[in-house]
């Protein structure tokens, strides 16, 4: 059966006039018949209007009114809203449909009724106004009981001095930012019989309204059935009550008094339903500001609307507003399960699993990229970075993460874990999934912290026979300094810990026990501190592996940069947050590299080599015997050829020949580049970021397919944010120490002369 035919009167090009009823008259302009059904789409709706009136369809507004109400103008802005326009007209005999060139939505001269307010006077003359009754039909009914809705409206930023004759006249003033407000909001409510499609829109309209009209209101009903309202002032007789229109979704207006008796003055209240009101008009601000405050929210809207919050409520309505554009935080945690399969599906190889604990809520999640796992296989040297990073998002928790250098030494994620806390059981859980992930036969170096867990982790899942564990430099130096703060000077921490960090750098053993000395003429205590750390974990001239001369598990600096611009995200988009980021950095590096043409070793490492070059045609060599050579320079060092070692230890601590070296590879002719570690080529970093990352699909998605059975429910970790402002993690190496207050009369540190208690002691025994 054909559906039944709606014909559209479309106009353009007149202006809207308001009648003495309050009724709204288009006049002049021209108009078009057009026949549309359910079957009519809107964007073939929109080309013929474009057809006929020669507008641009991109940019045109679409408005119409309800059966039998000429006060109220609906927006017509997707699909839905067409259908519902032909619905709601199929037993009219046409509807009328107002086009509006998104450039020419200009004021509408309306003739205010005398009775809207009493604070309008015969003698006013023809005021212009915005569109009145502007509304936009939506599907949301959620009636949510409120008991009360009090609100404060700052009569200062927003209404003239209640003196005036006209009570618009503020609408006149070259307040730019005032006017837009007022304008758009005072026909929100134009009077009995308008109606709204939910309780939601009704109550907006008249936060509007008010906001226009400055007053302040209170509820006496307000449920699911009806709702009822009375100015706050006392004795003023503006009411207006609205319920549900019989057997219908819509709202009515069925009784108003619009007179206003009550002065313009300030009423001391909280606007409880502020922060959803707020979050809905900064939202589009906070997209393109992420780091709006609410100090300048409240600014803001107080300066704009003349509506005054408090810290809390601009800090609730950015929540809300953050919310709208990011989506929810708890539903994020439900898209986990189909987050990781779609990462396995659109990245094959890829490892994405997460676990749950008993009551369902999220406990733990990893994520490894079959790029990533390819990329340090093939071009990585076998040396990972284990770091966390603290999220300060609505839930909190801890990114735990594995970065591995590549030949440029720039930072290259291999898998990252969100985690509830940093703890021994996580880390050990994350090692797990990474060595499985792997699957890699290397004897790894692992440069990590030596507490949270991870001191017993790494022996625990890896064994010492296949990992060396090289304790964070950075890390250990924080812990020497605050265990030495009470007991030295400022000038004497400073010098051990110059002396620790040479310490650690030297090359050759006589190096280190040399600094070690100088730390013992210090202090015995503090060298004592120096040989308890365990040195071998640390120490260049002592440690057994191969780091490459990294000494701190911060590495990737530019992977903490990206948490610290998406920790705030929800779970989900945080993870294609970083995912986005890691494909943008491998597809960049791709192109870098097809750029190094002609060349053995990467950029920065060719320049190394020549250094090295250019110091060897300085230096004598000498064969003693076998392999071993003897280089005469400022110094004599012997190069073993065969085993790529230097008494400097340069050679082994960086994969490179040293100059020492390189005299000697020269001698017997052949080429420095024979002898350079494969992980510093250009072949070892393109294999490296060979693979490519594909996108995934994103939340909104996810959000939409049904639950499927067998599937894992995930809710939220049980976790709250601590109170006081979250601690930004440092990264800064501890080279700066702050100059410890010291008393001039004990020489004590912590105190000054005039607290100090033994010169008090003193001066008493004087006194004595």
């Amino acid at each position: 059966m054909a559906t039944k035919k709606v014909i559209a009167i479309c106009q353009a090009g007149g202006q809207f006039v308001t009648n003495k009823d309050g009724l709204l008259v288009y006049t002049n302009g021209d108009a078009y018949a057009i026949d549309i059904d359910h079957d009519t789409s809107l964007s073939d709706f929109r080309s013929e209007l474009a057809e006929n009136f020669g507008f641009s369809w991109e940019t045109m507004t679409l408005k119409y009114f309800l059966p039998g109400n000429r006060k109220t103008l609906i927006t017509i802005s997707k699909d839905k809203d067409f259908k519902r326009m032909v619905s709601f007209s199929v037993d009219a005999p046409n509807v009328e449909v107002f086009v509006l060139p998104e450039e020419s939505k200009a004021m509408i001269v309306s003739n205010m009724p005398a009775s809207r307010s009493s604070r309008t006077t015969a003698s006013e003359a023809v005021v212009p106004v915005v569109s009145a009754g502007d509304v936009v039909m939506g599907d949301d009914d959620n009636d949510d009981d409120i008991t009360t809705n009090d609100f404060q409206i700052d009569m200062g930023a927003v209404m003239p001095d209640v003196t005036s004759p006209l009570p618009c006249d503020f609408l006149l003033t070259d307040d730019k930012q005032h006017i837009k407000p007022a304008q758009q909001w005072e026909n929100t409510i134009t009077g009995v019989d308008q109606r709204f499609s939910s309780f939601t829109e009704f109550r907006d309209a008249l936060h509007k309204y008010s906001i226009a009209h400055g007053f302040t209101y209170k509820y006496k009903k307000n449920d699911s059935h009806r709702v009822s309202v009375k100015c706050k002032a006392q004795g003023c007789p503006w009411r207006i009550a609205a319920s549900r229109l019989s057997t219908t979704q819509l709202i009515c207006i069925k009784r108003m008094n619009p007179r206003h008796t009550c002065e313009r003055a300030v009423v001391k209240a909280g606007y409880r339903a502020a922060r959803g009101w707020v979050g809905s008009i900064i939202k589009e601000k906070l997209k393109a500001s992420p780091d709006y405050k609410p100090k300048d929210i409240a600014e803001d809207i107080k300066r704009e609307y003349g509506i005054q919050l408090n810290y809390s409520q601009a800090w609730r309505a950015k929540e809300i507003a953050r919310e709208q554009l990011q989506g929810s935080y708890k539903e994020a945690y439900t898209q986990l399960p189909f987050l990781c399969e779609k990462i396995k599906e659109t990245n094959p190889g890829s490892v994405a699993t997460f676990v749950t604990k008993e009551d369902s809520s999220f406990h733990r999640l990893f994520i490894s990229f079959y790029a990533s796992i390819s990329g340090f296989r093939q071009g990585s040297r076998p040396l990972l970075f284990l770091d966390s990073v603290v999220l300060n998002s609505k839930y909190q928790g801890v990114i735990l993460v594995a970065t591995a250098p590549d030949a440029e030494d720039g930072a290259f994620p291999v898998t990252f874990a969100v985690a509830d806390t940093e703890s021994e059981e996580n880390w050990v859980w994350f090692l797990e999934s990474l060595k499985s992930a792997l699957a890699d036969s290397r004897r790894i170096t692992f440069v990590a912290d030596f507490q949270n867990g991870l001191k017993n982790a790494l022996p625990l899942v890896f064994g010492d026979e296949h990992h060396h564990h090289a304790y964070c430099l950075r890390r250990l130096a924080e812990k020497l300094n605050t265990d030495l703060k009470a007991q030295f000077s400022h000038e004497a921490r400073r010098f051990l810990l110059n002396d620790f960090y040479a310490a650690a750098y030297a090359a050759r053993p006589e190096g280190y026990y040399s600094s070690l000395e100088n730390i013992k003429n210090i202090s015995p205590d503090a060298c004592a501190w120096v040989v308890e750390s365990e040195p071998h974990r640390w120490a260049n001239a002592l440690f057994e592996g191969e780091r490459y001369n990294h000494m701190n598990s911060t590495f990737g600096l530019d992977f903490y940069s990206w948490v610290s611009e998406a920790h705030e995200l929800p779970i989900t988009q945080m993870i294609d947050e970083l995912r986005a980021k890691l494909m943008q950095t491998i597809y960049t590096r791709q192109v870098q590299s097809r750029e190094w043409v002609g060349t053995v070793l990467t950029p920065s490492n060719e320049e190394k080599l020549r250094k090295e070059i250019e110091l060897a045609r300085s230096l004598q060599v000498s064969r003693p015997h076998d392999s071993l050579f003897e280089v005469h320079g400022e110094s004599i060092n012997i190069v073993d050829i065969d085993q790529c070692d230097c008494d400097c230890k340069v050679w082994r601590l960086t994969g490179l020949p040293c100059s020492h070296a390189v005299a000697v590879i020269e001698c017997i002719e052949k080429s420095p580049y024979e002898y350079c570690s494969r992980y510093l080529t250009s072949e070892s970093y393109r294999l490296m970021y060979a693979e490519s990352i594909n996108p995934v699909p994103n939340g909104g998605l996810m959000a939409e397919e049904q639950p499927v059975e067998g599937v894992v429910s995930v809710t939220p970790p049980p976790t709250r944010r601590t109170p006081g402002r979250p601690k930004s993690k440092q990264v800064e190496p501890v080279d700066m120490i702050k100059r410890q207050l010291q008393c001039s009369n004990c020489k004590g540190l912590g105190h000054n002369k005039k607290t100090c208690k033994a010169g008090s002691q003193v001066q008493t025994e004087r006194q004595d």
